[in-house]
């Protein structure tokens, strides 16, 4: 029986003389290893913290001390140690989350999986506890340097201090890196206290040989001693941790046990907030990882684990590539065009862009508040800026797109990547929010592209924009074949208009935001064969309407929007709201995800519970058409 197999929850693992931690710890990254690369997910993140997690469940009692972790993609260790080792559909419907899961185990206290809020959540907790007098239990922060780039993370800090009577840890998994090399100032600073170990031992020295200098040694190393902060902040700025408030522990190698154990065990016993300041290597254990520059393997697609070829191969376009092609040859002819990232150069698609024009690529951490803010200031002096952030985060900045960029109607576009539905990752992930959210922003403009080459259109048209922003959205994953246009009437590209010889006039109208076009093409099919004649338009600028899709709308029978967005106040809303405006009383009805968080499961799984696929868009528009529509004979034979 293996050690790993034995270990069934924490109060196994305690019992494993310390003298088999290495063994155990070997174990485990063989099997994440194996396991990660059979199926996907987050491989480096957690092979970096393995000791460290082994050292956390033996110094604390967990549930009951409350081990909480940021962004959550570095818990397949902690999973393992507690209870959770079937790893054969992880991030599949059915399997283990590649986050932290309530659902799953008690273990799992929160399941944030957006970086920079574990402090908060912490601060919170361990503020509750001392108010309801519980003094037996712990709160415990995992935090990477990465997510400390993020202002959320140091407004925590600032309120964590204020008390220092009230127990928290916080342990810093400190490997230089978040997706990529971790960047910035803080940065540089936890560079510094990796360089300055000595400095303890240097004073320890100094103070025995100048107490032994007869006279002058005492006054010279109180001297010293009272200069020591000045001091020791310029040889070891751990000070900016002390100025805060925070008791401060390292820093320490996060891959010796025995040496992490105890620091932890010294700061759980302080009784008021302390860092502990671990260092680690991203992918430690796995040659191909650690010498993967880009980003150690950070996250991986199934692949062979001795050559690391994929297990089935991509033989498509990535639409990140495609965008990160398009702006690659803006740049080149655009000199006032500046691009900004949030941690996630190579993500989406920056890299080229980053190294043809070093001058004008901004990459600032896990900070995407500051990036929309930071473009406003790029924009207000003249500069074009893209900023590339995930969908799903673009949620951190909305108050930055709305009172920063809008209000002063700047030019700045906005690139979501891992629109719509991205599946695996699950609720976190899912990027089904920026369609509604988006919509209340006055003057702003976004575009849905439906293939590669609208992409590379709606991107061009986006960059033109001086006088408000603009936002260009996409999916994750491979770009379909292109889909054609019959025709254009103003912005609207018609993909398809199907005529019945039995009557004339066209019956239902079918709206498709982005990708949503083949799909809504094969319901089209299905619906001409089944009596009804349909048209099928892709609006390309789906915020604000355009005027000519009111004067289609108006021309059918029946209006049915079709999105990879929720669809409370997405685009059919704001088509309804536009029909009405104009008097137009055609009927409207609204496809789109359920205003819910989608559990992790496979692109293509969710969209088909959801309805949007060729024959559950198909199957729904008829139900409407056949409840809603006047029955055609009927009419007829009145209008004759």
């Amino acid at each position: 029986m293996s050690l790993l197999s034995s270990v069934r929850g924490p109060a196994d693992l305690k019992q494993l003389p310390a003298n088999r931690l290495p063994e155990l710890a070997e174990e485990i990254r063989d099997f994440l290893i194996e396991a990660v690369t059979r199926t996907g997910g987050h491989l480096g993140p957690n092979l970096g913290v393995v000791e460290l997690t082994i050292a956390l469940h033996r110094v604390f009692d967990s549930p009951r001390d409350r081990i909480l972790w940021d962004t959550g993609h570095q818990t397949y260790v902690h999973k393992l140690l507690t209870g959770r080792q079937d790893f054969g559909r992880l991030r599949s419907r059915g399997g283990l989350s590649g986050y932290p899961s309530r659902a799953e185990s008690e273990h799992d206290f929160i399941e944030n999986s957006h970086a920079s809020t574990v402090l908060g959540y912490a601060d919170g907790i361990a503020k509750a506890q001392q108010i309801q007098g519980s003094t037996d239990r712990q709160t415990v922060a995992v935090i990477g340097d990465g997510a400390l780039t993020g202002g959320l993370a140091w407004e925590a800090l600032n309120n964590i201090a204020e008390a220092q009577d009230r127990p928290l840890v916080i342990v810093v998994n400190d490997n230089e890196r978040s997706y990529a090399k971790t960047i910035g100032g803080l940065a540089n600073h936890l560079a510094t206290l990796r360089t300055t170990q000595g400095y303890e031992r240097f004073l320890a020295w100094g103070k025995e040989a100048l107490q032994r200098t007869p006279v002058v040694g005492q006054p010279i190393f109180e001297a010293l001693h009272g200069a020591k902060k000045g001091f020791k902040d310029s040889f070891a700025p751990q000070g900016m941790f002390e100025d805060l408030g925070l008791k401060y522990l390292g820093p320490i190698d996060g891959h010796d046990i025995a040496a992490v154990e105890s620091a932890l065990r010294r700061a759980r016993g302080f009784g008021g907030p302390v860092i502990v300041h671990c260092l680690t290597v991203k992918g430690r254990g796995y040659r191909p990882a650690e010498q993967d520059e880009a980003d150690r393997f950070h996250a991986v697609n199934a692949m062979d684990p001795y050559t690391c070829l994929p297990i089935s191969p991509s033989g498509g376009t990535s639409w990140t590539s495609v965008f990160g092609a398009e702006i690659l040859d803006l740049g080149a002819r655009r000199p006032d065009l500046v691009a900004i990232t949030a941690a996630m150069l190579q993500p989406v698609g920056l890299a080229p862009f980053a190294k043809a024009f070093p001058d004008r690529i901004f990459d600032v951490g896990i900070a995407e508040q500051h990036a929309a803010v930071s473009a406003a200031g790029l924009a207000t002096a003249g500069l074009h800026p893209v900023v590339a952030v995930y969908a799903t985060f673009l949620n951190r900045a909305f108050d930055q797109v709305l009172m920063d960029v809008a209000l002063h109607r700047l030019g700045v576009t906005f690139v979501l990547d891992r629109a719509g539905v991205t599946g695996n990752d699950g609720a976190s992930h899912n990027g089904q929010w920026d369609l509604s959210l988006l919509q209340v922003v006055p003057g702003l403009r976004l575009a849905a592209p439906r293939d590669a080459e609208q992409l590379r259109v709606q991107l061009r048209e986006a960059v033109e924009v001086s006088d408000a922003p603009t936002v260009v959205r996409y999916p994750k994953g491979e770009i379909g074949p292109a889909v054609p246009a019959v025709d254009r009437i103003g912005g609207v590209d018609v993909l398809l208009r199907t005529e019945l010889p039995a009557h004339p006039g066209q019956d239902i109208l079918l709206v498709s935001v982005g990708t949503m076009a083949p799909a809504c093409l094969d319901a089209a099919a299905l619906l001409t064969a089944d009596g009804f004649a349909t048209t099928v338009v892709d609006p390309r600028w789906v915020k604000p309407v355009d005027p000519e899709l009111v004067r289609l709308a108006a021309g059918h029978r029946l209006v049915v929007t079709v999105e990879d967005g929720g669809r409370t106040g997405g685009v059919g809303s704001a088509l309804a709201q536009a029909l009405r405006d104009a008097d137009v009383d055609t009927p409207l009805r609204d496809l789109g995800l359920p205003q819910e968080f989608l559990s992790h499961a496979a692109r293509g799984e969710i969209l088909e519970e959801a309805g949007l696929t060729g024959t559950g868009i198909a199957a729904q528009t008829a139900a409407f058409a056949k409840r809603l529509l006047p029955i055609r004979g009927v009419n007829e034979h009145r209008a004759s």
